[in-house]
């Protein structure tokens, strides 16, 4: 599989869990009304599907390291693109939770396999790059997916957002059936049984501690881009005054300015080194997240504080691939499960922290100060203990 061929068709599948959250963004006070829920509710269906997105990839990736990479992920493709029709046809919030909790779990799929699919085929500053690449595609997701929202919030309700995603979910499994072939040979496979054999990998991958430190960081960062995520369209739109449509273009700025980050990434990995880049981006992310904090707590206007957001997660861009590229270089011989335990971190942590800081209120305060916390937890563990351990591997 060429390297162009790669990005695209595994950037496209990788879009399961922006494209999951980011499509009906615009909609969620919308939402909230039709219902006849509470904004807090409202805000608990992206967090029930960041919790499927997370621990479903402990399904997924022990599932791909048994059976290879494709056939699960068909499975999870199609659970996706139903999931999405109930989703559409949901009459209470009740209902609503539950489908995407189980959307959640079905599309992590893709997030987990894609990453493992890319450690079969590449290692060292070469996954670092492709990792880097994925995320510039992955990035136009996020771009589009609001502003495309936004428009169809013109025409549509957010239940017809639902079934827009159907039809994105039979396009994507359009793609990995005859886009992606199989790279996880069946010697190469994990015989045995799987209760077992996952937990002899699980078991590996938490004893390195590089790994460990790694998860934790991308936990916390977790923390502070799932807030938001999820807080970012009642700021932008209650807080702030913003149309649907203007946040729409606020968020794809954000998502411009990640994949910007990624790009630095691509272009300087190979000549600075992936832990440099890493380190490098979680230092940028905490300071420019401890600055958004002063100026919201000073009552800046929005023309100030949302281009500081912007350069926040332009920060994680630099970093996360990087960081991705570290923990898994010594697990390629499992890494769906590796991978797995990577994502399950940081999407459900996330997804678990984000509602409850918004219980004292969903504002630019709380926003602001949750992304300063998570940001500064994972520079911190990056400064203090991933650089010393990955120096005595002699990782630059």
């Amino acid at each position: 599989m060429s390297v162009a061929r790669a990005t695209l068709v595994l950037g496209s599948l990788e879009a399961f869990g922006p494209l999951s959250m980011d499509l009906y963004l615009p909609q969620l006070p919308q939402l909230a009304a039709s219902l006849g829920t509470t904004d807090s509710l409202a805000q608990a269906t992206m967090s029930a599907c960041m919790i499927g997105l997370g621990l479903g990839q402990l399904i997924s990736g022990p599932l791909s390291d048994r059976y290879g990479r494709k056939r699960p992920l068909l499975v999870g493709v199609i659970l996706f693109t139903v999931l999405s029709v109930v989703c559409a046809l949901a009459p209470t919030i009740e209902i609503l939770l539950v489908a995407r909790l189980l959307q959640g779990l079905a599309g992590s799929a893709g997030v987990v396999i894609c990453l493992a699919v890319a450690r079969d085929l590449y290692s060292g500053v070469e996954l670092s790059r492709m990792l880097s690449m994925l995320a510039l595609v992955t990035a136009i997701a996020p771009i589009v997916a609001p502003v495309l929202g936004g428009q169809l919030a013109r025409v549509m309700d957010w239940r017809g957002i639902f079934g827009v995603l159907a039809g994105i979910g039979l396009l994507l499994l359009a793609t990995a059936w005859f886009g992606l072939r199989e790279t996880l040979p069946p010697a190469r496979r994990h015989s045995g049984a799987m209760l077992g054999t996952t937990r002899t990998h699980l078991g590996l991958v938490l004893r390195d501690p590089l790994f460990v430190t790694i998860m934790l960081a991308s936990a916390a960062g977790g923390v502070a881009f799932f807030s938001y995520l999820s807080m970012s369209s009642f700021v932008v739109q209650d807080q702030y005054g913003l149309s649907a449509q203007a946040f729409s273009l606020v968020f794809a700025a954000n998502a411009i300015a990640l994949m910007f980050g990624a790009q630095i990434s691509r272009m300087l990995v190979r000549r600075v080194g992936p832990l440099r880049m890493y380190l490098a981006g979680q230092s940028a992310g905490a300071l420019s997240a401890l600055v958004l904090l002063g100026a919201v707590l000073l009552g800046a206007p929005a023309i100030v504080v949302l281009p500081l957001l912007g350069f926040t997660l332009m920060s994680s861009g630099l970093g996360g691939p990087n960081g991705n590229t570290l923990a898994l270089g010594d697990h390629g011989a499992h890494a769906g499960t590796a991978s797995a335990v990577l994502g399950m971190s940081s999407f459900t942590v996330g997804a678990l922290v984000a509602p409850l800081v918004s219980l004292g209120g969903v504002d630019a305060h709380t926003l602001a100060t949750t992304m300063a916390v998570g940001s500064v937890v994972a520079a911190l563990l990056g400064i203090l203990v991933v650089r010393p351990l990955a120096r005595r591997r002699s990782i630059v």
